[in-house]
């Protein structure tokens, strides 16, 4: 199954990080957190990915562009400029970038990069969160539903929107409420084609101008989810990845080096 990662946003609250970089290339442990959430769906074995790009895309190119290089030893003749890589480390993936402009909003992303998907189901999610999240459990949950789409329920912080559910569905969707029952989208979706029907153009929001309708239809389910997941909003955030992370106790990594 393809998977979407929506990176093109300006990450506005890391501050002067994301003046220099795109929020889903700030690093965790020295890798940006978007290959970290590119590793989990590869460890259930989802290894075709459609970043949709904006803000800074080139960082994001340039990544994937020296990843080969970067992870390999050299064995370089200066005076050709012949080059040999040696004990490669190679991830099994395909990998397609693409600019959905600079402006466009989370569903005129979506929208953008939908004829790279074909007429099937697909998985997707943002590019700065990561969780331990079964997605085989996901997707048969997804199966079962009969679902347009759905999202993973989580119970972060407060400070977040919520989900109002009504037993596996969800009877409200907002992304900014007041009030809820503590639950919130943590992306790590499963989504059919036919969302292409909420999706109008690049101010489409796809949590309000999609899922808030495709919860008004009555055809958006929520697979809770109550053990790790965090978001990387603010500076505070990110330093608890790393410390995490440093400290082994980084719950997302499924994956076995």
């Amino acid at each position: 199954m393809k998977v979407v990662i929506l990176a093109g946003g300006y990450g506005t609250r890391l501050g002067e990080t994301t003046e220099r970089i795109p929020k889903p290339m700030v690093e965790v442990g020295s890798r940006p957190i978007l290959w970290h959430i590119m590793k989990h769906f590869a460890h259930f074995d989802h290894r075709e990915f459609v970043i949709a790009l904006g803000y800074k895309g080139h960082t994001i190119k340039r990544f994937f562009l020296d990843y080969h290089a970067l992870n390999s030893d050299l064995d370089i003749d200066m005076a050709t400029g012949n080059t040999a890589f040696a004990q490669t480390h190679r991830e099994n993936w395909r990998v397609q970038l693409i600019d959905t402009g600079l402006d466009a909003m989370t569903g005129g992303r979506l929208e953008a990069v939908m004829p790279k998907l074909g007429n099937e189901r697909f998985l997707l999610t943002y590019g700065d969160g990561l969780s331990d999240v079964n997605l085989d459990q996901l997707i048969a949950f997804h199966q079962a539903s009969g679902a347009l789409a759905t999202v993973t329920a989580v119970r972060p912080p407060a400070r977040f929107g919520g989900l109002l559910l009504d037993g596996d569905r969800v009877r409200e969707f907002s992304e900014k409420p007041q009030i809820g029952e503590g639950w919130i989208n943590g992306g790590f979706m499963v989504v059919e084609p036919q969302i292409a029907d909420y999706l109008d153009g690049p101010a489409t929001i796809l949590e309000v101008d999609a899922l808030e309708r495709i919860a008004a239809d009555g055809k958006l389910a929520a697979f809770r989810h109550t053990r790790f997941w965090q978001c990387m909003d603010t500076p505070r955030e990110v330093e608890l990845l790393n410390r995490r992370w440093a400290e082994r106790n980084a719950p997302w990594k499924l994956w076995h080096d």
